[in-house]
């Protein structure tokens, strides 16, 4: 008998014993199969344990490896080619830098585009630990308004009739991330819609207004703007140490309000000096005949400063102010005589007080806009809002001189004669910022801006139930609008390595 026979193809068949060799071999590894089972079976308890153990591991090394970034910057698309050289500098001087476009943040949750950026900048500031954010993006043209980069407008309203100013533009409403007790800050607390609102019958009491990350705007309307500002900027944070010009600084003003018997924006602007060392002054004063008109301005500018500190009144197309005990202005600086600026490389940190001179909603389609009817049309005119782009933002983006940074008002500007404690607004803020440059050794503009806000709201705490229009008011709208154009964590005075 054959254990094996070959078929006619030659394949090789089992016939007989072969049926009893594979029940062996079964009952053979059918014992070891139960032995291997039953152990696994008494072991899983601890295996469950150790497996648990290890993703637990895993979880913690990919928490702790997770990328941190001091600096986000948010940009539409299409522009952030030419933001990654500003990237790749930032990231040389080791400062950390996200570079995120704007569709990016619009897939957040939020009741509008403004809401999900603030969002976007709130999972960035717990996830990535960011201090410093700068959204990058103005208006766009065209005879309805629309951004590149989302805006707030807050409802603290003031004035009535020719003056009224319902709502302004705030950036600090994207860096008051939380409150005190660690709440979302919504700036709408009463749930209407209508954000940071302070009228009659109407008030979202509460908010917190201190900025969590120090934030900055360049509010470019093209993407050649963009460009400037970052050669600029690039420019100035690389050779401004140790330059004699950086170590100069320009003061301007006069007598802000003739009615009353001070030179209110000298002695403010002088106040402001105290706080510096080491810096050669100069003070255009039209007490003194020093500041006749904006000619003498841009010739001080033009031999190079650090610093150019204006303080008088403005709007979005002009900074002027009054010769003394008089209310004959002085020719005015003018965004169209900025042509003569010609301090290419030697770019000042500018700080400009006045109304409305960081306006940047304006347009020059303002100026066709009889349509509106003549009385809002007029409004557009006398208030300089028909300026191509606002005062504020034309200097820093000047192409060949200018600022490299500038601080300023939205809104209606507010000194301590506009409240009835003569005490704060800008006459406060404003020499405070270079108290804590110069004084408490901050050297980062964003930074120096955020702390300048948050201990001028230490020193005038919010009383969020008096009336619209009281001191209270004009406190929150002193920090709500002063708005820095320029990066954030452009170090005063550039990089020393």
């Amino acid at each position: 008998m054959y254990m094996f026979q070959c078929d006619k193809r030659g394949v090789v068949r089992r016939h007989g014993m072969h049926k009893i060799y594979i029940k062996i071999f079964i009952l053979f590894f059918m014992r070891r199969i139960l032995a291997v089972l039953i152990i696994f079976v008494m072991l899983a308890p601890s295996l469950g344990e150790n497996v648990y153990n290890i993703k637990d591991s895993e979880e913690n090394e990919t928490t702790t490896s997770i990328a941190t970034y001091d600096f986000l910057i948010i940009a539409p698309d299409q522009w952030l080619d030419s933001l990654q050289p500003f990237v790749d500098f930032k990231e040389m001087h080791n400062v950390k830098t996200k570079l995120v476009g704007l569709s990016e943040c619009l897939k957040m949750n939020g009741r509008d585009d403004a809401e999900k950026v603030k969002y976007y900048i709130k999972y960035a500031y717990d996830t990535w630990e960011i201090k410093y954010v700068l959204l990058v993006g103005g208006r766009k043209p065209g005879f309805k308004e629309r951004w590149w980069m989302p805006v707030r407008y807050v409802y603290n309203s003031f004035g009535s009739g020719f003056w009224a100013e319902p709502k302004f533009l705030s950036d600090l409403y994207f860096a008051d991330l939380y409150d005190s007790n660690g709440n979302f800050q919504s700036w709408d607390t009463n749930n209407n819609g209508i954000y940071g609102e302070w009228r009659n019958g109407s008030v979202d009491k509460g908010i917190d207004l201190k900025p969590d990350v120090f934030i900055g705007r360049w509010p470019a309307r093209s993407e050649e703007e963009v460009k400037i500002v970052v050669e600029k900027t690039i420019d100035y944070e690389e050779h401004a140490y140790g330059s004699t010009w950086a170590r100069r600084i320009v003061v301007a003003a006069g007598d802000t309000y003739p009615e009353y018997p001070s030179y209110e924006g000298e002695i403010t602007t002088s106040e402001a000096l105290q706080y510096l060392e080491g810096y050669n002054v100069t003070k255009l004063y039209t007490s003194d005949g020093t500041l006749k008109g904006w000619r003498d301005i841009v010739r001080e500018v033009n031999k190079g400063c650090g610093i150019l500190y204006l303080d008088g009144h403005g709007n979005p197309m002009s900074w002027t102010t009054h010769m003394p005990n008089s209310t004959e202005w002085i020719p005015d600086f003018k965004v169209t005589r900025m042509i003569y600026l010609k301090n290419n490389g030697m770019y000042p940190i500018c700080i400009v007080g006045g109304c409305h001179n960081s306006q940047f909603n304006v347009s020059f389609t303002n100026t066709f806009k009889i349509y509106e009817g003549i009385d809002k049309w007029y409004r557009y005119l006398y208030k300089g809002e028909n300026s191509p782009e606002c005062w504020s933002w034309w200097i820093t983006r000047k192409m060949g001189g200018g600022s490299v940074a500038t601080l300023g008002c939205t809104a209606l500007g507010y000194t301590k004669e506009d409240k009835k404690s003569w005490d704060g607004a800008t006459t406060w803020l404003e020499p405070h910022f270079f108290w804590e440059y110069g004084v408490n050794g901050t050297k980062i503009i964003g930074a120096v801006w955020g702390k300048d806000l948050r201990d001028y709201l230490n020193r005038y705490p919010i009383d969020w139930d008096s009336p619209p229009e009281s001191d209270s008011a004009i406190d929150a709208k002193t920090v709500e609008e002063w708005v820095l154009f320029g990066d954030p964590t452009l170090p005063i005075g550039g990089y020393s390595d």
